[in-house]
């Protein structure tokens, strides 16, 4: 994951809404109906949600007749977990000295 795709990431789950909703889907797949019944929103507040998470590939959605049905991409998730966890707090990157940077 590069730093685009990890801002673009930070930037979906800056809403506590949608940081619920990955935490519910982290249970497996879970119809849109079912996502609305634990929330106190709007369908298209729901869909305006869901289509940010899309963006970001962290979440997919399977249509079957009018119903939505969404996924946690595990494989998306790990990528920006591993991203986090590469980070160094005000360590020098090897080869870098405190003059480089």
């Amino acid at each position: 994951m590069n730093e685009s795709q990890a801002a673009l990431m930070g930037k979906a789950l800056s809403e506590q809404s949608r940081v619920q909703i990955v935490e519910m889907l982290s249970g497996g797949e879970m119809c849109a109906c079912k996502l609305l019944e634990r929330f106190d929103i709007t369908q298209p507040t729901l869909s305006h949600h869901m289509k940010i998470l899309c963006a970001c590939h962290l979440v997919t959605v399977r249509r079957d007749g009018k119903w939505c049905h969404y996924s946690l991409q595990r494989e998306t998730l790990a990528a920006y977990t591993a991203f986090l966890t590469g980070l160094t707090a005000g360590e020098a990157r090897e080869g870098e000295t405190c003059d480089d940077r």
